[in-house]
């Protein structure tokens, strides 16, 4: 693969624009139901997925470089931002080896895409991104804390070193939800689209168009819709004393304002 005229230095001309339709979100918030919703209206995201439906090769991606990138304020060197792209290039070549001819939408749906957003921007330039979201509340007490796990030492460094996991893990999912959004709406602008994992649950079908049309997708949004089940867990948050509840509160606070969730 090698550089284009459309500004892409990671894709081919014929796919350069339009640029990869990207899933991402902290971990947790329920982008299976999204990614599977897309793929079954025609957006191509790859044939290694995970039981998730992630792809595995950027996953790997991620492994590798969402530390380092974080780390250094998405400033990378020349000679590393270098090499970021020349392993890109050879996770796509892997990753579009079984595109359909004519296939008119691709991407992917690997949630720890929201930690290079600018990184994807750079070297894609006609990306777009749907930044999932679930009420970090609720992510606080979810099983699934990979993210944190991973790269919660990059994101928070020594803040909240000593605080439980359910403080950390709303810390994490307020600081990283909030620069998507803030580079979403002044880089991205009409690339960029934010749904609430809650608005999926309450208005299957007006949420699924709104992103099928984001993608410029076709499908058939009623019989979507009717696979969106609410989980148990949805609101689980509720069920803590008042002063946990008061305490993660407190700590992303200003998230859950932005996103509507206070």
């Amino acid at each position: 693969m090698t550089e284009t005229t459309t500004g892409s230095t990671v894709l081919p001309e014929g796919l350069a624009l339009p640029g990869p339709c990207v899933i991402g979100a902290t971990g947790g918030s329920g982008t299976r139901v999204v990614a599977r919703i897309v793929r079954t209206s025609g957006l191509y995201t790859g044939e290694k997925l995970n039981p998730y439906e992630d792809a595995v090769e950027l996953g790997f991606y991620s492994d590798r470089w969402i530390d380092r990138y974080v780390q250094a304020g998405g400033d990378v060197a020349a000679e590393e931002h270098g090499a970021m792209e020349s392993d890109l290039r050879a996770v796509f070549a892997d990753h579009l080896s079984t595109l359909p001819e004519g296939a008119t939408a691709w991407g992917w749906k690997e949630p720890r895409s929201i930690y290079l957003m600018r990184f994807w921007n750079e070297t894609m330039p006609g990306f777009r991104f749907v930044h999932f979201l679930r009420d970090g509340r609720d992510m606080a007490f979810s099983e699934n804390q990979n993210q944190l796990t991973k790269h919660g030492p990059a994101v928070l460094g020594d803040d909240l070193r000593k605080a439980k996991t359910h403080t950390r893990s709303i810390a994490l999912w307020n600081r990283v939800n909030l620069a998507a959004a803030d580079y979403g709406e002044r880089v991205l602008g009409p690339r960029y689209l934010r749904v609430r994992f809650e608005d999926l649950c309450s208005e299957p079908g007006a949420t699924i168009a709104a992103i099928l049309g984001f993608f410029g997708l076709e499908g058939d949004v009623e019989a979507a819709a009717a696979e969106v089940r609410p989980p148990d867990s949805l609101g689980r948050w509720r069920l803590r004393r008042r002063k946990v509840i008061d305490e993660i509160t407190g700590t992303a606070r200003p998230a859950l304002e932005r996103f509507g969730y206070l």
